[in-house]
């Protein structure tokens, strides 16, 4: 009886253990182009842009291809589909975004956003978190309350040559307690707080944006789309 007891009592014990520890670190959403342009919630590409999958022989396999022509200032997917509904990101967590860029120029504006949600009064940063290729060179910025855009890193591109990206995201509408970090081919290259969530929300685009570039043709070729927890769910 006493051994039953003392069994029952571990049982309890370790049970209670596992229950205490914090959750595991997740992998929320594989966005592999083999998916389609169904893995994103919404395409921001009008005709006769595209956004598809192909395959270019490069041994990648599928990949998706942002094809911005001349005329247009976007070619975006915004948002990304989770078991076939829009995944909601939410305030007071963190996120890491990982996914490997090459863009056939250097100026294809803006292939990242941390986009808000909302439009005027509505919003106070509109996009938090904004990377660029411009000049040859891509960028990291953090936009703060009022159009206040602070350059956070930068480093020169090559063309027609992929680049990991992984961003962290501490979702907070606290500039103290907001954070992000980011890491280029592996290597930690910045890392800072700020203000990261807007009055409605933030969302995922992808792609190639920007007046600036209304007069430029811009393709942007976007593979091992990922989203998870933590920098090794994505990496």
């Amino acid at each position: 009886m006493r051994k039953t007891l003392l069994a029952a009592t571990a049982g309890v014990f370790a049970w209670c253990l596992v229950a205490a520890q914090p959750a595991q670190a997740a992998l929320i959403w594989d966005g592999d182009a083999s998916g389609g342009t169904g893995v994103f919630s919404s395409i921001l590409c009008d005709s006769p842009g595209s956004v598809v999958a192909q395959d270019n022989n490069d041994g990648r396999g599928k990949v998706f291809k942002f094809n911005k022509p001349r005329g247009l200032d976007r070619c975006e997917a915004h948002g990304i589909s989770v078991d076939g509904s829009r995944y909601t990101f939410r305030n007071n967590s963190t996120y890491y975004l990982g996914w490997d860029t090459s863009t056939n120029t250097g100026d294809a504006a803006t292939i990242f956003q941390w986009k808000s949600y909302g439009t005027g009064d509505q919003q106070q940063q509109n996009y938090p978190v904004l990377m660029k290729v411009e000049g040859s060179v891509l960028k990291l910025f953090h936009i703060e309350a009022g159009e206040k855009w602070t350059l956070k890193w930068s480093t020169p591109v090559e063309t027609s040559t992929y680049k990991r990206i992984v961003l962290g995201i501490h979702t907070s509408s606290s500039a103290s307690s907001g954070w992000v970090e980011a890491y280029y081919n592996g290597t930690k290259v910045a890392s800072f707080s700020g203000r990261t969530w807007d009055d409605l929300g933030n969302d995922t685009r992808f792609g190639s944006y920007g007046s600036e570039v209304k007069d430029k043709a811009a393709i942007n070729w976007i593979d091992g789309l990922r989203v998870g927890t933590s920098y090794a769910d994505v990496r």
